[in-house]
């Protein structure tokens, strides 16, 4: 900390200054108001504000009152219409709906969340007397939009079940009137020309995973049958052109594809990012590994530090800004999420990335037996043989019992920065999240131990770099950074509007 501003501290007059949390960036001053309004300010000028000798008539002054940073004048109507846009979610009820359609994979991933099983053991899919149980609970969410999420193991090993799902939730919809999307989240292998005109034909976004080049893809994404990498593209390529003939905007309607990071793809930043451009995939994801399902077992030798996998990312980072400053068009969705929240008076609603969190209040998860968890890590948890994050049973419980189940009450306290220690203090807490689930696995409690929290200190270091990035000011690199915040609702994918 600068000196002027520790003497400053021990003579701090509390007339002028309003509510802020501060952090020091690029030997500037980030100070962050509740709602996420924020400004930087030079040593000398945080020293002038905290001593309370800020001349009112200086445009500094002003700026700091537009932001509603001063006690003087501090417009509470404003405050609390920002503070209600920014946590609209909270009173939204579960938007995010995953379906377990199977267990069954015909992939080996080395990473593995979800634990998954042979592709003959049938025991492991979910019947349509499951399913029709799942969708009474679906239907009584009180929330407006609904996307139901088909996820597995292999959701298209259990393909008849897809289909059924989403003709019996579009009869459901009729009457119940929501804006409802289908997801698929799929290693695209087992798809064939009529699966994939029916996917497209009933509006269904697909997901998959493309973990970089053809070499890294495949050591990651073990396919026994085939070539993943291939069979991955191939289909990508052909839904792509399916979406076009539907004409659908490629800009909107395309598929999504997921990275996840191991310790083989930490020197492989370029590489990565170049095979994204190269495919025309206008998203990349550095997601770290999570340490669930059988990636819990082989974290030794695919895992890394939180240190380690910072390293790669601000790499990635900075190429990917390079690349289109260079005139390509990719944004990375982790620095999206944060940016939409620091740039904009919207919170994107990512539920891993909020307070509370989205388990449970934003998000349900339905295994394929029809045990119904907080979210899809609370189910992989179970997957491991604890079935803390076990809300109810599709067969016998109400609705009502699912939310107001108390690990549901727990998680949102657990989860709720202002009331945590060193969250409630930190600058980012406008713009954070904290994720209960893997606090149990890694750290033995919901509650978070922030000192110690590798999620945490993640989070913080990103948001430094990004604030580090619009303090330097340059103008193409801001005006990238403000356009990953962009965002166009692509209403094709709702079948009621």
């Amino acid at each position: 900390m600068h000196e002027v501003v520790a003497n400053a501290l021990k003579n701090t007059n509390d007339n002028l200054l309003g509510f802020f949390r501060f952090r020091e960036v690029n030997d500037h001053y980030l100070l962050v108001g509740e709602t996420g309004r924020w400004i930087f300010l030079t040593p000398d000028d945080f020293a002038s504000l905290i001593r309370g000798d800020l001349p009112t008539e200086s445009p500094l002054y002003k700026e700091l009152a537009d932001r509603n940073l001063l006690r003087p004048g501090l417009n509470v109507a404003k405050e609390v219409r920002d503070y209600q846009t920014k946590n609209r979610f909270t009173l939204a009820g579960p938007t995010l709906h995953i379906l377990i359609a199977t267990l069954r994979c015909n992939h080996v991933c080395r990473y593995c969340h979800a634990s998954r099983e042979g592709m003959d053991r049938t025991e492991f899919d979910m019947t349509p007397e499951t399913a029709d149980k799942v969708l009474d609970l679906v239907f009584q969410t009180t929330a407006k939009d609904i996307t139901i999420e088909f996820q597995g193991g292999e959701p298209l090993a259990n393909y008849p079940l897809v289909q059924y799902v989403i003709e019996q939730a579009n009869e459901r919809n009729k009457e119940a009137g929501k804006r409802l999307a289908f997801s698929l989240v799929t290693n695209l292998s087992l798809l064939n020309d009529e699966m994939l005109d029916y996917l497209l034909d009933h509006h269904v976004q697909i997901c998959t995973s493309v973990d970089g080049p053809e070499d890294l893809h495949n050591k990651n994404r073990t396919f026994t049958c085939g070539d993943s990498y291939a069979e991955t593209l191939h289909w990508m390529r052909r839904a792509n052109e399916g979406y076009a003939a539907r004409g659908l905007d490629p800009s909107l309607y395309h598929v999504e594809a997921l990275l996840t990071v191991t310790r083989q793809s930490l020197e492989r930043h370029k590489e990565i990012v170049d095979t994204y451009i190269e495919h025309d995939l206008t998203a990349l994801f550095l997601r770290p590994l999570n340490p669930f399902g059988f990636a819990k077992g082989t974290f030794a030798k695919i895992g890394y530090t939180a240190d380690e996998f910072l390293e790669f990312y601000f790499k990635a980072l900075d190429y990917i800004i390079e690349r289109n400053k260079q005139g390509d068009d990719i944004l990375e969705r982790f620095a999206a999420i944060f940016l939409t929240k620091m740039l904009t008076p919207h919170d994107p609603n990512y539920l891993d990335i909020r307070s509370p969190c989205g388990a449970g209040i934003g998000q349900v998860a339905y295994n394929y037996d029809g045990r119904v968890f907080t979210c899809d890590e609370g189910r992989m948890v179970a997957q491991m043989g604890d079935d803390a994050f076990v809300i109810g049973d599709a067969a016998t419980s109400q609705y009502k019992d699912v939310m107001e189940h108390e690990t549901v009450k727990a998680i949102a306290v657990a989860s709720c920065l202002d009331g945590l220690p060193d969250c409630i203090d930190c600058a980012y807490n406008a713009f954070c999240g904290t994720c209960p689930v893997f606090n149990y696995t890694e750290q033995g409690n919901i509650f978070q131990s922030a000192p110690t929290n590798e999620k945490c200190r993640i989070h913080k270091a990103i948001m430094d770099r990004l604030f580090g990035l619009l303090q330097e000011g340059d103008p193409e690199t801001v005006e990238i950074l403000t356009r990953w915040t962009k965002t166009r609702d692509r209403q094709v994918f709702y079948q009621a509007i």
